[in-house]
């Protein structure tokens, strides 16, 4: 049973709002940029009165926090349902092509990569701390089994990997690429796929 039908019908109301005031954050979010974006901002795309969003949301902070604990939360999910029988550098290749989908369509704000007082805000969330450090974790141990089998470098630090993969999700390229490129979503997730795993290097080259 969905959750939703354990609620009263003015409790399914307010998830539901809250729902689309995250998603009008994140929209914000991705095309303003935290600095720029407003309350008003939020309640106008979110299409409720400002009274109304403070209901739900006590400041922009905590918007945009829990716009990225969502964010967690869905690639966690995400990992959680991906096919068993994808080998390690599969599994990452496969989350990577999501999340930049999923950036694409403007889900996702890159908040830790802007500033350092964002990234102190998120570090002051327990949530959104214990969500980072579980996902980093199962990321690692996809890291750790894709070295063992030859999959990625051995020689390489399991962070010096991942950090570097977790830049691929914020690389301004796919901005360049979709406005001066005019190449189609999916040719961009390719591309950024074939740099991020192939790099540049000819076949033979140093």
């Amino acid at each position: 049973m969905s959750i939703f039908g354990k609620l009263s019908f003015k409790d399914q109301a307010f998830k539901l709002r809250e729902a689309a005031v995250l998603d009008a954050t994140t929209r914000l979010l991705a095309s303003k940029g935290f600095d720029l974006m407003t309350m008003d901002d939020v309640a106008g795309e979110a299409g409720i009165s400002k009274p109304s969003l403070y209901k739900h949301f006590k400041s922009k902070d905590e918007l945009a926090t829990e716009v990225m604990i969502r964010l967690l939360d869905d690639a966690m999910a995400y990992l959680a349902e991906q096919d068993a029988e994808l080998t390690p550098l599969q599994r990452l290749q496969d989350l990577l092509a999501w999340a930049l989908r999923t950036r694409l369509q403007g889900g996702l704000p890159f908040l830790p990569s802007t500033s350092p007082q964002v990234r102190a805000m998120l570090t002051r969330s327990l949530g959104y701390v214990s969500r980072a450090l579980k996902l980093h974790r199962q990321l690692d141990a996809i890291v750790t089994v894709g070295k063992k089998v030859g999959e990625l470098r051995a020689e390489l630090p399991n962070d010096v990997i991942l950090y570097s993969y977790y830049a691929r999700t914020c690389d301004p390229s796919v901005e360049y690429l979709r406005v001066y490129g005019k190449y189609a979503d999916e040719e961009i997730v390719g591309h950024m796929l074939a740099v991020g795993f192939g790099g540049l290097s000819g076949r033979g080259a140093l």
